[in-house]
């Protein structure tokens, strides 16, 4: 009697498949994931456009530093009563003629990094920056005659909660 019922056993393993409440219970756990899994993308994705902000900003400022400092080197020739600064941060990628070394240009960026947080591809990089002025206050940073440092427009807070115009 055993082994009939082994034999009838071994035929019935062949025909199992997925119940419809088993169905439903995998599906349920699949959607807890992509619940779970989306916020966390979009922590990453912001995380990720943060770090182009700051890495650019670091570029743009350390070129702007770097112009001033040629500047105060004399290799670029300047109006007496100007700041020093570059009059846009076109002059950055496009270069100005080296004093020192007549024919010769400074470069101070290979191009103007573009803010991560425009979307609009119609803006040229140089524009999806505020700039602030060597004469204006840095509480109400306003463009002038010269470039004395860059801002972020975007509108929001970072992960560390401070604006990122304030960055």
């Amino acid at each position: 009697m055993m082994v009939e019922y082994a034999r009838h056993s071994r035929f019935k393993i062949g025909i199992a498949g997925f119940s419809y409440v088993e169905l439903l219970v995998s599906v349920a756990i699949m959607a807890l994931l992509a619940t779970v899994a989306m916020p966390l993308a979009e922590t990453t994705m912001q995380r990720q456009k943060e770090t182009e902000l700051r890495l650019a900003l670091r570029q743009i400022r350390q070129g702007i530093d770097a112009y001033r400092q040629a500047v105060a080197s004399g290799k670029i020739a300047t109006v007496p009563g100007d700041s020093g600064y570059p009059p846009s941060l076109i002059e950055l990628a496009s270069g100005v003629d080296d004093m020192t070394h007549p024919g010769t240009r400074l470069y101070f960026l290979r191009r103007v990094p573009r803010d991560p947080f425009v979307s609009d591809m119609a803006i040229s990089a140089v524009d999806t920056w505020g700039k602030r002025s060597f004469a204006s206050s840095a509480e109400n940073p306003q463009p002038g005659k010269d470039v004395y440092d860059v801002y972020s427009l975007a509108v929001g807070n970072g992960l560390n909660g401070l604006a990122y115009r304030d960055w």
